[in-house]
């Protein structure tokens, strides 16, 4: 898919302003509707957090590889790092045998094999990291608090949400962004990265295409 790059905006806000019809689609998903307005089960949350598991795997590792690029290291932040967290809430939701009771549906495999096939490349990563810790960072807290409201969860089971090494969020949004908008990125890698957002959220909807055929 070729998108317009409207040069004269920092990648941030081209990022943001592209996407801004997928975003509102992706929250306008039944499976997001029904479990943040408390519709849904304790079950669905843990699904999802499994879901979330193997997706953060394949960032993560994205992210390790990017630790050694010399253009793309600023973007890889010790305090955003998910993985530990989501197990932690998957032994909490399953119990100690979690890693037996989870089950990985097919959207989900095809959107961690999307991360890891393009994982070391700065302009895909980009695309990725933007799209998923952003959104940690932002709706992931009012996700958070819905949980807590309908589901009779607490800080157990929520340590996804949870930054600890992030006291003021907009303090550091403000700086991931600034990264973001730093990197050295050429016209065709700009609009490259612009792309595979839109196709991170396609991935990300689909997940919850999925989870909404088992809970709704």
């Amino acid at each position: 898919m070729s998108l317009p790059v409207e040069e004269e905006l920092p990648l941030s806000a081209l990022l943001r302003q592209s996407t801004r019809d997928e975003h509102e689609a992706a929250n306008s998903e039944q499976f997001i509707g029904e479990l943040m307005g408390g519709a849904l089960t304790r079950a669905a949350h843990a699904d999802l957090s499994a879901q979330l598991l193997v997706v953060y795997e394949a960032l993560e590792e994205a992210s390790a590889v990017l630790r050694d690029d010399e253009r793309g290291a600023g973007l890889v932040f010790n305090e955003l790092t998910r993985v530990p967290a989501i197990e932690r809430d998957l032994a909490y939701l399953y119990g100690p045998a979690w890693r037996e009771e989870i089950r990985i549906l097919p959207a989900t495999r095809l959107y961690a094999d999307r991360v890891r096939e393009i994982g070391g490349s700065l302009p895909y990563y980009a695309a990725h990291s933007y799209t998923r810790y952003l959104g940690d960072l932002s709706g992931g807290q009012i996700v958070k608090r819905m949980m807590k409201q309908h589901y009779g969860l607490d800080e157990e089971g929520l340590a996804f949400y949870t930054f600890p090494d992030i006291p003021k969020v907009k303090v550091f949004k403000d700086a991931y962004r600034n990264e973001l908008d730093q990197l050295d990125l050429d016209q065709d890698e700009v609009a490259a990265t612009v792309a595979e957002t839109h196709h991170a959220f396609h991935l990300n909807r689909a997940v919850f295409t999925e989870l909404a055929e088992i809970h709704c």
